[in-house]
């Protein structure tokens, strides 16, 4: 995976506003303030490709990233926290399945988790939602730079067993250190055949 051409696409609001599926598309979902934009942004080694921010909700659509004429990169909005109003959280909601139901572009999801949190109800569902929809997944725990390996290892653990998910179906990440990078694009590339 070249990220060497990597530009922002467009943030998409509604169904009719999503680009033509012409190239394969990888997403990336995650509680609010998980660190999502945060590992985006060390997956493609850019510090601010993706804006970071502390405030819950900031992403507010289907943010759309080229990379070269390979494949798409699609950030989506968090969920859990985000301080918005009913209305706006339903219309996401709407939009973000019906994405992951019927994009046919769609190569996988990149679930991305604090491994410093037991398993959160929100995560399992989506996984095994995901699964139901026949949607690959591959799911990260992120902020592995905050454990001791001991306790990395044990909350590890722990995520596995509550998210039904084994251990070499996920990645120990850190956009901190970019420890997990290299497998994670390994992972992300065995998703896109063409390349």
């Amino acid at each position: 995976m070249n990220f060497s051409k990597i530009e922002f696409l467009l943030s998409v609001h509604s169904l009719g506003q999503l680009p033509a599926p012409s190239l394969p598309e990888i997403a990336f979902a995650g509680r609010s303030n998980v660190g999502k934009s945060s590992l985006i942004n060390s997956m493609i080694g850019r510090k601010k490709m993706v804006k970071v921010s502390g405030r819950p909700g900031k992403t507010q659509g289907l943010n759309y990233f080229q990379v070269g004429d390979d494949f798409f990169l699609v950030d989506l909005p968090g969920y859990g926290f985000a301080r918005v109003s009913r209305s706006m959280q339903d219309s996401w909601q709407a939009l973000i399945s019906t994405y992951l139901e019927e994009r046919e572009t769609l190569q996988c999801v990149v679930v991305i988790i604090d491994i410093r949190h037991e398993p959160k109800a929100m995560d399992t569902q989506l996984i095994q939602w995901l699964r139901e929809q026949s949607v690959s997944v591959l799911p990260v725990y992120t902020k592995i730079d905050k454990l001791s390996g001991s306790k990395r290892q044990k909350n590890a653990r722990l995520l596995d067993a509550g998210h039904t998910i084994r251990a070499t179906e996920r990645v120990l990440f850190s956009a901190k250190t970019g420890q997990g990078r290299e497998q994670l694009v390994s992972m992300l590339a065995s998703f896109l055949p063409s390349l």
